[in-house]
């Protein structure tokens, strides 16, 4: 199956207005399935014959996949880029004139991924179609990217954004003396390119379009109840133009509708240093093949540029006082620094505690993909996929986030084809329990009685590392839980309603371990301590037969997992007593004296 995607202005391109609207993203299926198509996967999941098409599936899309951390080419271009192209465009169309037209740009390339999605591009005011001229490099790797061109021949003065426009070019490490001189320098060689961007638009074309407008807008406001496509709403809350509020309206209007906002960028938003598009499309959840989006084979690993971004901009200061201590025990049982005693390839599956709020898990993600090129395919809760969430004048949060860096909701079905594509998964059997835990339940585990995945990890040969880490005691304290939150009304309330809109887990599972309540505890911050992450020996599954047909050997196995994770947190609180850089103040006088890049040493193992 296909998808066509169209990147647009909120109205036609012909009926826009001199202001820039908020930019929207469609998605669309251009092929229903076979008829029949559905009953026969049914057959095939009950018959060996679907678990081997499943898996020549898999086989083919790892072929020919990106890997993660690939060079997605953003931030090669600049605006001059975008003004150089405007020049050699020929402004009536290649003589004569003639109707629009669509084109490729030659910067895309060809896509990187199998079957990719078509994406179309339709221009705003000036009809040419670059304006995703910075972005067109890292889409022309996952789309068929075509962009709509409007010949014009008109003349009339246009003025852009030059201040913001400037800032492009500038790197965010530099020095307040070079900054400003960059931007001086920056500014002087944009203004008069500014002159030739006038070329574009004539009076008379302008004139038309708002007519067009005026003709068109009672006809689209009318239909718009009638739009069952999903809709992305990209929109910019510094404009110098008049204000319009249309994501707002459109948000409510529309039924299927995702907002992300940009508060302090201007209504130039794709022409940003800051704004990758196909960044955005990811972590909300809209880049798919089909009709229906698969979180499995849809996924786009992290690109070189995203990973810089998260983790050497958004995750710095987060990192730089976690200052996480990671260790692993290689097959003889020595333990090291470092993810050596995990494997280089999968299906791996780790399985371990969940800290207070999940702070673990950015620091894990960084640095399997940082040393092993590995993204952790995360086994989450619903709330970050079903969308509950979405509320007006969003910016860009964790929950998109999680998406983005591999997770994928928790299910049986998704384990079973996550370790049919030889993943690395992340699993955490305490789920929201221990992430949300209570007053004085640092540490606990809570398992509920199901060993289901040591079976499944057992018929597909799976590595299996129990890991555990502690810190949050040292970062965190938890001044109202659940048990407290739950007595204030109006609090009740709001948890209450929320948790009625959102999917559940394990709503079958009786006692602590399947009260999967999802609140925010009210926690006040310690003078940062360290994380310590030990990832325990690998358990080798393949060959583990007894395991897959015995239930009773199942469970022994899922204890003896569950307690390997319990001496692992045993150990790191007990060893990193001994650890002379605990505290953030000897962190920080060893990197003041050997430099932010060294690796802060810690107890020996």
């Amino acid at each position: 199956m296909s998808m066509s995607i169209a990147l647009h202005a909120v109205l036609p391109p012909a009926a826009a207005t001199p202001r820039r609207r908020p930019t929207r993203l469609r998605a669309s299926s251009t092929e229903a399935p076979a008829s029949g198509e559905k009953g026969q996967e049914d057959t095939d999941r009950k018959s060996g014959t679907g678990m081997r098409r499943r898996r020549r599936r898999a086989k083919k899309v790892q072929e020919v996949g990106l890997e993660a951390l690939y060079d997605d080419g953003f931030g090669e271009a600049t605006v001059r880029d975008y003004f150089d192209a405007l020049r050699a465009t020929p402004l009536d169309g290649g003589g004569g004139g003639g109707p629009p037209r669509w084109f490729c740009p030659v910067e895309c390339g060809p896509p990187a991924v199998h079957a990719p999605p078509l994406l179309l591009f339709l221009p705003g005011i000036d009809g040419v179609g670059m304006e995703l001229i910075m972005q067109h490099k890292s889409l022309g790797k996952v789309f068929e990217v075509r962009c709509l061109h409007i010949p014009v021949n008109d003349r009339t003065p246009y003025e852009g954004d030059p201040l913001k426009m400037a800032m492009v070019s500038i790197q965010n490490n530099t020095s307040p003396q070079d900054t400003l001189e960059s931007f001086s320098d920056s500014l002087s060689s944009m203004l008069p390119l500014l002159s030739e961007f006038g070329h574009i638009v004539r009076m008379d074309t302008l004139v038309w379009k708002l007519k067009l407008l005026m003709s068109g807008v009672d006809y689209t406001n009318s239909r718009l109840n009638a739009v069952q496509a999903e809709i992305l709403l990209l929109a910019s809350g510094n404009d110098n133009l008049p204000p319009s509020g249309e994501a707002d309206r459109l948000f409510k209007a529309l039924k299927s509708c995702k907002v992300r906002y940009f508060r302090t960028s201007s209504d130039r938003l794709l022409m940003e240093s800051s704004f990758n598009l196909l960044t955005v499309i990811k972590g909300a959840s809209m880049y798919r093949q089909g009709k229906q989006r698969d979180t499995i084979t849809d996924f786009l690993p992290p690109t070189i540029s995203e990973f810089k971004r998260t983790f050497g901009e958004d995750f710095k200061l987060l990192h730089h006082l976690l200052s996480p201590v990671m260790l692993s025990t290689l097959r003889n049982g020595k333990i090291v620094r470092g993810l050596a005693g995990v494997p280089d390839k999968g299906p791996v599956l780790l399985v371990g505690y969940h800290q207070l709020l999940a702070m673990e898990i950015t620091s894990m993600a960084e640095e399997f993909l940082r040393e092993k090129k590995a993204v952790l395919r995360t086994l989450a809760h619903p709330v970050f996929f079903v969308g509950n969430y979405e509320i007006l004048r969003q910016e860009l949060s964790f929950f998109d986030v999680v998406p983005l860096y591999g997770g994928v909701q928790v299910s049986p079905i998704n384990t079973y084809r996550l370790f049919e594509r030889d993943e690395f998964v992340l699993l955490y059997p305490g789920g929201i329990r221990e992430a949300l835990h209570r007053k004085d339940e640092d540490y606990q585990l809570f398992w509920p009685d199901q060993p289901e995945f040591v079976r499944m990890a057992a018929q597909f040969g799976v590595t299996v590392i129990p890991f555990g880490c502690v810190g949050e005691d040292d970062m965190l304290e938890i001044v109202l839980d659940y048990n407290e939150l739950k007595n204030i009304p109006y609090i009740r309330e709001t948890i209450e309603s929320f948790n009625q809109d959102c999917p559940g887990v394990r709503s079958t599972v009786k006692g602590e371990e399947g009260n999967q309540v999802l609140h925010l505890p009210a926690v006040l911050p310690k003078l940062p301590g360290r994380l310590y992450y030990l990832f325990g020996k690998p358990i080798e599954m393949k060959g583990m037969d007894g395991v897959q047909r015995d239930r009773e050997s199942a469970n022994q196995l899922y204890l003896d997992i569950k307690s390997e994770v319990e001496n692992i947190m045993s150990y790191l609180k007990r060893k990193r007593e001994q650890d002379p850089y605990r505290s953030i103040t000897a962190r920080t006088f060893y990197q003041a004296t050997w430099g932010v890049t060294a690796q802060i040493p810690t107890f020996e193992p």
